[in-house]
């Protein structure tokens, strides 16, 4: 399901959409730890995962964001660009195998300072096979308003 909103005035709080789902496999997690430089026995190491809490790799947070947040890109919205993310949580680790969706969902509008646009906060959760949210975050939009 898509959003049909372009300007400011079509988003409706409480619209949602949902994404199709991706696995997570070991080279995600390799790929993205050769991208950032993050090579911490948790997200690497099999055997001393399995001395620890979760008894394996778990992915790194910043990967399952962007990952999520790249589910999300279905669309191209022509009168709107991303001002940022705010309250981003990692709520529940995700592991080799894991498939995620996300579900956007509006969730606050305003007018902006600056004439012509108003700022749309889409609440993105990230959630596993099993029903739970993994990541949550709030997505502020920039968006042009109708002439």
């Amino acid at each position: 399901m898509y959003f049909k909103s372009t300007f400011f005035e079509d988003y409706t709080i409480g619209e949602k959409r949902v994404t199709l789902g991706r696995t997570i496999t070991e080279t995600d997690f390799v790929v993205h730890a050769g991208h950032t430089g993050d090579f911490f026995p948790h997200h690497l190491d099999a055997e001393w995962c399995k001395t620890q809490p979760f008894g394996q790799r778990i992915a790194h947070g910043t990967m399952i964001f962007s990952i999520g947040i790249g589910l999300t890109a279905s669309e191209i919205n022509p009168e709107a660009f991303s001002k940022g993310y705010d309250r981003l949580r990692f709520i529940k680790p995700v592991f080799i195998g894991n498939t995620i969706h996300s579900e956007v969902t509006i969730s606050a509008k305003e007018e902006s300072k600056k004439p012509g646009y108003g700022t749309v906060t889409e609440h993105v959760e990230v959630i596993n096979e099993h029903g739970e949210v993994v990541l949550a975050c709030d997505h502020l939009l920039v968006v042009k308003l109708r002439a």
